[in-house]
């Protein structure tokens, strides 16, 4: 759960960036920095506090992991603005800050994390209108007591097509209502995230500091990362691209390349969840067909010179190759805005795509009555012992 003086910090960190908005795309040559356990919660290294050791830290590039002291050295040459650690299970604590040459990352021991829950929440498009909505599937949420909240992309109403103005309201609407859950959010970055692509409709120019996914980690931190919870590697990927105007389902080779040094210091017999916005797998998207759209172009694009559905990961199996036979339960997703679960006979994997936060509580879409709502998982032991979809039903 979030205490005050959690909260304070991240309110002041992110002040400091909205200060100094370049500042987030520096770079930074060697990185030195400890990872701690923050007995007192006070978030300084106090004498008597000691490191917590392999902990895989990373630029979203190269990784390396904390020696025995929890002590570790990064040399980063890339754009990317953050440093970011994979926390271990058994703490809570901040997980990413903006790359400097010397770094601290204080985490909190946890409860006990043999058994929890978690909610998997999608689409919540907070703009004004959207709010009182997301301001109940918190008190929800809060009522729950869950261990931390994942939210599957699509978080605020539109980036795509507007101005820098109205997005920047809506992200700083978002980051501001989810401050206030008692858990932990980790979100994920979804197509409406991507700042002003549909330039037709924008007006924005490519060359803008904050054109794509620029914007996504200016307001809300690293677009993928991974971090451990009740003996579960949790790994949220970023499976949004863009071409031209448009978006489609695809997760690039810097990812996949950093996917593969993430795992590489992960057990053989951890479980692996992860979660995205665009599903890998969706058996709503059979209903759709195949025509383009005035307004929202086409359903198709050519990838590596083969025609692929949008809407869909085009490149799952990339995904599917770096995590090889470890125990991968859960795939998790949202951007179809209805409630739905598919499995492949052979495989373990269950792909679960939740509903959208964003009204109506119900509508009727290809023939199918959807709700409004969320879900709720129960770990046991490092395996699933329940899910739960949970309506949202809000009456103004």
């Amino acid at each position: 759960m979030h205490t005050p003086h959690k909260i304070v910090l991240f309110t002041i960190v992110w002040i400091h960036f909205l200060v100094c908005p370049t500042m987030l795309f520096s770079q930074t040559t060697e990185i030195k920095g400890i990872v701690f356990n923050d007995e007192n919660g006070n978030l300084k290294r106090d004498g008597n506090e000691k490191g917590i050791p392999n902990v895989v830290v990373s630029d979203q590039v190269k990784t390396t992991v904390t020696d025995s002291n929890g002590t570790f050295v990064l040399h980063s040459e890339n754009e990317f603005p953050y440093l970011v650690i994979s926390q271990p299970t058994g703490y809570t604590g901040s997980f990413f800050s903006r790359k400097e040459s010397e770094m601290t990352f204080p985490l909190q021991r946890s409860p006990d994390q043999s058994t929890f829950k978690f909610i998997h929440a999608s689409d919540t498009h907070v703009d004004a209108n959207s709010l009182p909505r997301i301001q109940r599937f918190r008190e929800m949420a809060d009522s729950l007591e869950v261990g931390f909240v994942i939210i599957t992309g699509d978080l605020i109403k539109d980036a795509l097509r507007v101005n820098e103005a109205t997005a920047k309201t809506y992200y700083e609407m978002f980051k501001k209502e989810i401050t206030k859950f008692k858990a932990p959010v980790y979100s994920g970055v979804g197509n409406h995230e991507l700042f002003g692509i549909e330039r037709d409709k924008s007006l924005v120019s490519k060359e803008h500091p904050l054109y794509g996914k620029k914007m996504y980690r200016y307001y809300l931190g690293p677009n993928y990362y991974s971090f451990n919870y009740g003996g579960i590697h949790f790994i949220s990927i970023d499976g949004v691209g863009y071409q031209n105007l448009y978006y489609y389902g695809g997760v690039d080779e810097t990812q996949l390349a950093w996917l593969e040094k993430d795992l590489e210091h992960l057990d053989l017999d951890t479980p692996v969840v992860t979660f995205n916005h665009i599903p890998f797998v969706s058996p709503g998207f059979s209903f759709q067909d195949f025509e383009n759209d005035a307004f929202y172009g086409p359903q198709l694009l050519e990838q590596s010179n083969k025609l692929e559905h949008r809407h869909i990961v085009h490149n799952f199996k990339e995904v599917q190759r770096h995590i090889g036979k470890r125990p991968y339960p859960l795939a998790l997703a949202g951007h179809y805005h209805a409630p739905q679960i598919s499995n492949i006979l052979g495989s373990d994997t269950q792909f679960a795509q939740t509903a959208a936060i964003t009204g109506p509580d119900t509508f009727s879409y290809n023939g199918f009555e959807v709700r409004s709502g969320f879900t709720l998982y129960e770990i046991r032991e490092g395996t699933i012992y329940s899910s739960k979809f949970i309506p949202l039903t809000f009456n103004k």
